[in-house]
C-alpha cells in the first residue's frame, strides 16, 4: 500500500499571461530540461495525449543520477491538473494546480504539495523547499509565456529584394559582435562563423523562442526554450527536419562597411506559432 499523503505547503501567485498560454505551457513537457535547466537535467517523453503526459525526469545538481517517472493529468474544463511521481525519489508525491482566469492576461494559480510524509517538522521543510522551487519555475514560465504572446502579436513588413542596411564600419562591427538589427520588421543577429559574418533570424520557428538569447557553438544556435539546434548557415534544424530558420539577409563588406542585403526572390513567410 502507498503511504498516506499529507499537505506540505501551498504556493499562490498571479500570473500575467493568458489562460491559453498557460495551458499550452502545461502540456509542453519539452521545455522542462531547457527553460528550467537549473532545476531539471533531462526529460524524456514516455507517453502523451489529450489527458496530459508521462515522462522520465532527472533533477539537476550534483549527485542527481536517478530518473523519476512523472505523470501530468489535466482537466481543462475544471481548470486544474495533477502531477504525480510514479517512480523514483518521492514516489507517490502529488502536486495539484488550480487555475482561475481573472482577466485576459491575469490568471490566479494555486499549487498544493502532497507528500508521503507525516512528521510536521519535515513537512514544513519539504513545503518550504517546494514553494521556493515553484516560485522560480513560474517566474521562468511566465517570462516565456509573455515573450511568446508578444511574438505572436508582432507584425512584419514586406521584404524588398535589393534592400540594404549599413551596419557600420567592419572593424567596429566585429568588435561589437553579436549585433542585433532589424529589417522589414524582422529581427536578426549578426555573428561570426569561422571569421565569416553571418546573419540569422532571432526567432525560433518552433515556438518563436528568442534565438538571440541562445548559445552559439561552431555555427549552431540552440534555442533556450526547448533546446532545438539550428545550423545558421543552412538554416536547417538538427533535431527536427521539418523546422527551418526564416531567411536572413546576406552580409557583405563594401569599402570596409558591413552591409545587410536582401537577395531572396520571395518574401519569408509571416511569423506564426
Amino acid at each position: 500500500m502507498q503511504p498516506a499523503l499529507h499537505l506540505a505547503g501551498t504556493y499562490r501567485r498571479e500570473v500575467r499571461a493568458s489562460l491559453a498560454r498557460i495551458w499550452e505551457n502545461v502540456f509542453d513537457w519539452e521545455h522542462l530540461a531547457h527553460l528550467h535547466s537549473t532545476s531539471f537535467a533531462r526529460c524524456s517523453l514516455i507517453a502523451r495525449g489529450d489527458w496530459g503526459w508521462r515522462a522520465q525526469l532527472r533533477l539537476a545538481g550534483r549527485g542527481a543520477q536517478d530518473d523519476s517517472v512523472i505523470e501530468l493529468v489535466a482537466d481543462q474544463p475544471a481548470g486544474c491538473y495533477v502531477t504525480t511521481t510514479l517512480e523514483g525519489q518521492g514516489t507517490g508525491t502529488q502536486i495539484c494546480v488550480t487555475l482561475a482566469e481573472r482577466g485576459a492576461h491575469d490568471v490566479s494559480v494555486e499549487v498544493e504539495f502532497y507528500v508521503p510524509e507525516a512528521d510536521a517538522t519535515r513537512l514544513a521543510l519539504i513545503g518550504s523547499a517546494y514553494e521556493s522551487v515553484y516560485a522560480q519555475l513560474w517566474d521562468e514560465d511566465e517570462a516565456m509565456m509573455q515573450a511568446r504572446e508578444a511574438a505572436l502579436a508582432r507584425s512584419t513588413g514586406p521584404v524588398i529584394p535589393g534592400q540594404r542596411l549599413d551596419l557600420g564600419d567592419e572593424t567596429a562591427v566585429r568588435a561589437a559582435l553579436p549585433v542585433i538589427f532589424e529589417m522589414a520588421g524582422r529581427s536578426f543577429r549578426l555573428v561570426a562563423v569561422k571569421g565569416r559574418l553571418v546573419a540569422h533570424s532571432t526567432v525560433c520557428p518552433h515556438w518563436l523562442g528568442p534565438l538571440d538569447a541562445g548559445t552559439l557553438v561552431d555555427g549552431v544556435i540552440t534555442c533556450p526554450w526547448h533546446g532545438y539546434r539550428f545550423d545558421i548557415s543552412s538554416r536547417r534544424c538538427l533535431d527536427a527536419p521539418g523546422l527551418k530558420l526564416a531567411p536572413a539577409p546576406a552580409v557583405i563588406v563594401e569599402n570596409d562597411r558591413v552591409i545587410a542585403l536582401w537577395q531572396q526572390r520571395k518574401s519569408p513567410p509571416p511569423i506564426s506559432g
